[in-house]
């Protein structure tokens, strides 16, 4: 028939976004972001040649990124969410095509278009998660996506620094090119669009100012920020403390690397601790990873530099339940959201990860003026001891 229209055969073959969709997008975004995650900071020291030097450039690219991830619902408002999605892939292959230049400038510029790409596909895909994921569902899928991540963060680091210490730095960011263009042909072919029930929030405000004023004004939402900010405070020190307690203890560059990996290696836990989320509650465990966290950093405090290798072990069990935290932490967000103002408040939401990379390491230059290296354990645990017991106070009984 002449009205009759023929469609390729492999479009109707994909199957409807689920749980699997998401977490197949998060391990390839992941193997994108892990492989040179340890050879960035060797790259800025090479350049530099001063700790000092080094710090500042990370400062000063995670506040310009902060900027970037409020106005984020702004660009989104602008364009549909595929097109930022689409953004963020091709800034993470234009930073490591800056990388390679291997300039001040193209160090600088290039790590701030790995933030603002991070930050673009970490809003976006949490949008299509709300959009495909029933809220019940929520702490499956988010388990499930944590556990597909952990051989890119577990392999990622010894990836990268394997390439960039045998074949050098040309060939170790052209493999980081070929993970986000696999990462973009991915996500084309699952064809996530857009949601047109949260369309009417375009119409409201996008201003990061209002949003952030949005965003405190609701309990809910500042809990869950709590949540995500106290888990991420641990993985910050424990991915740069940690390494240097084994350096500055003689145990050596080799050990700090080998401990960073076996925490990443504990991600397999999250579909273990999405399953004892359902079965006794996200408030129940959530609350007892973050008091179980803390025991294990108090010990780490106190066997500090004079144990190092034990230090490292209660650094591991710390680990283990950031990892609960890392499977049901989003619920807590995900189901306080509301729906047409999903793009701001995600927004507000994400600054959590910039502010965790800001906050503590300014707290502990000073404790470390005054204390040992066991000192920055310790503290930390005195902060997760408060986010347990907020977790267990405010959050809803039913989650």
């Amino acid at each position: 028939m002449v009205t009759q229209v023929r469609h390729p055969i492999w479009l109707p073959a994909v199957k409807q976004a689920g749980a699997r969709t998401f977490a197949t997008l998060y391990a390839l975004e992941s193997f994108a972001r892990a492989a040179i995650s340890s050879v960035v900071p060797i790259q800025a020291y090479e350049l530099l040649q001063n700790k000092q030097g080094v710090s500042l450039l990370y400062t000063l690219v995670a506040l310009i990124g902060l900027s970037a991830t409020l106005f984020m619902p702004m660009l989104i408002s602008r364009f549909s969410r595929r097109w930022i999605y689409t953004a963020g892939t091709a800034l993470l292959a234009i930073g490591s095509l800056l990388f390679m230049t291997h300039s001040l400038p193209g160090q600088m510029v290039g790590m701030l278009a790995r933030v603002m790409g991070s930050s673009a596909l970490a809003i976006t895909l949490n949008l299509y998660i709300m959009d495909h994921i029933r809220k019940t569902e929520i702490m499956q899928a988010e388990s499930l996506r944590m556990a597909w991540s952990m051989m890119a963060w577990t392999g990622g680091p010894t990836l990268g620094v394997f390439l960039y210490t045998r074949y050098g730095i040309i060939v170790t960011h052209v493999v980081v090119v070929g993970f986000a263009m696999t990462l973009l042909a991915t996500f084309w072919y699952f064809r996530l669009g857009d949601n047109p029930l949260i369309s009417p929030g375009k119409t409201r405000a996008a201003n990061p100012l209002k949003n952030i004023g949005r965003f405190v004004s609701q309990p809910r939402l500042r809990l869950a920020w709590v949540i995500a900010f106290g888990r991420s405070c641990f993985w910050t020190t424990f991915f740069v403390y940690g390494p240097i307690l084994m350096v500055v203890t003689g145990e050596g560059e080799l050990a700090g690397g080998l401990l960073v990996s076996a925490g990443n290696a504990l991600l397999f836990a999250a579909i273990s601790w999405g399953k004892a989320g359902r079965r006794f509650g996200a408030r129940n465990v959530m609350t007892f990873a973050f008091l179980a966290m803390s025991a294990a950093l108090f010990a780490a405090g106190l066997s500090g530099e004079g144990l190092p290798l034990l230090t490292g072990g209660f650094l591991l069990l710390g680990a283990l339940f950031a990892v609960a935290l890392d499977a049901l932490g989003s619920t807590a967000f995900m189901r306080a959201v509301r729906t047409y103002e999903r793009p701001q408040m995600t927004a507000v939401y994400r600054t959590y990860l910039d502010l965790s990379e800001l906050i503590p390491p300014l707290v502990y230059t000073v404790v470390l003026s005054f204390f040992g290296l066991g000192a920055v354990f310790a503290t930390l645990g005195v902060f997760t001891i408060f986010c347990g017991v907020v977790t267990f106070r405010y959050l809803p009984k039913s989650m």
